[in-house]
Formats: structure tokens, sequence, C-alpha cells
């Protein structure tokens, strides 16, 4: 048995990669020295915010707008963004008890008729999927959605079958995949589409190419889906190249995942060279799609280029300049 002072000295030098062990110590404390499975994971999920963003999804967009239909409340907006509802009723203090006894009383009727199975299409992805398999699924996924990519400290991932299994799908690995509950909910049992051959598509290389293989001393930034560097022929100080780690002939080429990525390092990579440099007073941002364009190497890359007045004689027209004589007008 552990002394109170051990214990707390376990609490002080814990290492952590999630909120899971003081809750569940707390939970065991507030619980006399035990507590159910039930009770700790309740205490758990009041810190679980992907967990209050699925039920908000659904207030908003299920039961919101039928109770807005209806007539019983309205919604209170914050500009076109709904943020809170109001009920359409005026009330007595006497009537507000009443109501709610009758609100419990239609609860208590509807989870004897239905029980388990109101939550279904919350256990669908899990409930029957064992979990060393579930486990598998989660560690070859690398712990992402396989759509989207987002990780699983973002967004709760649920165990997804490919071909559903109201259209013949087996419970088994090659028929399983990650996906974060929005994606999962989006998808439905509408097809039978494999998010994992998407996901390894990030995952092509060219041997033969130099952004496939990159020198790390020019690394400036780095995420899941692209990389950022130092060009190797600067056209000002600062220059940076932000590329896809895929290998992906150009811009044209990206899918959204890579656009979201690329676009957030390129903001990035902006507020650094302005913080670092206060002598910046512009950018270009370009990319060559084609050898017809200037593309020489084929693997897509947009560049982010500083500009500082006076760095050009004439820059009215800036990237219209690859047309030299059509970059004044």
């Amino acid at each position: 048995m552990q002394t109170p002072t051990e214990l707390r000295t376990y609490l002080r030098g814990m290492r952590m990669s999630q909120i899971y062990q003081p809750v569940m110590i707390r939970e065991l404390l507030r619980q006399g020295g035990s507590a159910t499975v039930e009770q700790i994971a309740s205490a758990i999920l009041k810190y679980d915010a992907s967990q209050i963003e699925y039920y908000s999804i659904r207030v908003r967009a299920m039961v919101g707008r039928v109770l807005t239909k209806n007539g019983v409340v309205k919604p209170l907006k914050a500009g076109r963004r709904i943020e809170g509802y109001e009920l359409e009723t005026s009330l007595d203090p006497s009537d507000v008890d009443e109501l709610i006894e009758e609100c419990e009383a239609r609860l208590e009727l509807f989870l004897q008729e239905r029980g388990d199975q109101i939550w279904s299409h919350r256990r669908g992805a899990v409930g029957y999927v064992p979990g060393s398999v579930r486990y598998e699924v989660l560690k070859r996924a690398h712990f992402r959605c396989e759509l989207c990519g987002i990780s699983a400290d973002e967004r709760a991932l649920e165990v997804d079958h490919i071909t559903p299994r109201n259209r013949g799908g087996i419970d088994d690995l090659i028929n399983l995949q990650a996906l974060c509950y929005r994606c999962n909910a989006n998808k439905g049992d509408r097809d039978d589409v494999d998010f994992r051959n998407l996901s390894a598509d990030y995952e092509k290389t060219e041997t033969e190419c130099v952004f496939c293989s990159l020198d790390t001393s020019r690394v400036v930034a780095e995420d899941e889906l692209c990389v950022g560097i130092l060009d190797g022929y600067p056209v000002t100080e600062g220059h940076v190249l932000v590329i896809p780690k895929r290998h992906v002939q150009d811009y044209f080429g990206l899918v959204q995942p890579e656009l979201n990525s690329i676009n957030r390092m390129l903001s990035q990579q902006r507020a650094r060279l302005v913080d670092e440099d206060p002598s910046i007073t512009g950018f270009n941002i370009g990319m060559n799609c084609g050898a017809s364009a200037g593309q020489t190497v084929n693997h897509c890359h947009v560049h982010l280029i500083p500009r500082r007045d006076g760095d050009a004689e004439s820059p009215r027209g800036g990237v219209r300049g690859v047309i030299p004589s059509k970059q004044s007008y």
C-alpha cells in the first residue's frame, strides 16, 4: 500500500501524454478509494472537447432545428452563427418544475422502450470490433483520420467498415479503416470508398527527385504533409520554398489537406520572416506549373519571396514579370 506522501510524489513526478491519470486518481479519491469504470469514464468525458463538439453539431443541425421549426425555441445568434437557444414560452416559476418532470417522464418512457438502441449510431463502428483489431486499425493509421488527417488528440476516431455491414461487409482488418467521427458521419453507409488508399498517396516519393530527399539542414518548418526549406538559389534574402511531402507534379495535383497545410505554412513563414526582419515590406507568392511556365523540378513547390523597398528598380506588375514585356502596364 502506498502512503499519501508516496501518492503525492507520484502525482508530482508522473509523465503525462493525456489528462487520464490525474482525472482517474481524483475520481477514485472522490469515491472513497474505489470507483466503477463508468464513473471514471464519465469524469474523463468532462474534459473531452471532441465530444462537446460532436454534440454541439447535433444540437445545431438536428434537435435545435426541429424545435425551432415547431416554434418551441428560437436560436440566439452572433452574426450568422448560432450560439444558443431560448424557449419561446412565457414561464411562471411554478411551471418550471412541472415541465421538467414532463421531460424526465418522456425520457424514462423512451429509454424503457428503446434501451441501448438509441446509441447504436455511436457504437456501430466499434461495438462488435474486438479491441485487438481496433488497436491494429488505429496503429496502422498512425492515430489519424484516414480521410482528413486530423489527429485523435483533436477529434475522436472511430473504426469504420469500408464496405458497410448492411451491404455485406465483413468484420475483418482488411475491411476496416480509421475515420474521425465527423468524416465517418458524413460518409455514413452510402458507399464503400477505401480511404486507406487515399491516405497511402501521401507517402508517394520518387527516388530521383531532389525534393523527395531533402537536405535537412535547409528545413525551416515541417508538418505532416509539407515542409518548408530555404531556397538554394534565393531571389531575395529569406526566400522559402514550401513543398508537399507527397511527390506530385504541380499545384493542380494537390488535394485539399495538402492545400490547407501549405497555406498554413505560408502564413507561418510570412509571420516568422516579418518578425525577424523589419525591412521586409511585401511578398511574392508563386509556383511554376509545367516546363513552359519555367518549372525545372517536377515536384510541386511554392515560392515565398520576401520583398523590400528598393530591391528592384521597378517592382510594379510583380508576378506579371514572368513575361518581362508584360510586367509594366
